[in-house]
């Protein structure tokens, strides 16, 4: 099984991880001070740029909708890796220690009880959210 690191354990690998997510997901700079920031291209360099032409877009995933991806995220922003497998009353509970606003902790009341999770994919499904097809 390959997985990605053979100096550190699984752990140890999550925890870095952690440490850079914020920097990588920003889209701005997150240092404090002004002189620990990333220089800009220089003169005769070409700009770096995440998009050179300027047309990225985002992509909605077939069978959801743009506001389906929204709303997935925003739900999804509170449980983490650790937290599955989980019921419904586990994710309300995670959702409402994480201090979810009520729409979200709304929304989570209605994930069918009785059965437990194995990814937010799942949870999503159950609340009737679509499901991403996955592209071959």
């Amino acid at each position: 099984m390959e997985r990605g690191s053979d100096k550190h354990g699984a752990r140890m690998d999550d925890a870095m991880a952690e440490e850079v997510d914020g920097t990588l997901t920003a889209g701005k700079q997150t240092r404090a001070e002004e002189f620990l920031e990333a220089e800009p291209s220089g003169e005769d360099q070409p700009d770096v740029d995440r998009d050179p032409d300027g047309a990225m877009t985002g992509g909605v995933p077939d069978g959801m909708t743009a506001e389906g991806v929204e709303q997935r995220s925003r739900i999804a922003t509170f449980f983490g890796t650790h937290v599955w497998p989980a019921t419904g009353e586990q994710l309300v509970a995670v959702a409402r220690e994480r201090e979810a606003p009520d729409d979200v902790l709304a929304q989570l009341s209605y994930v069918p009880q009785g059965r437990s999770y194995a990814t937010f994919g799942e949870v999503w499904e159950a609340l009737e959210g679509g499901r991403e097809e996955h592209r071959s």
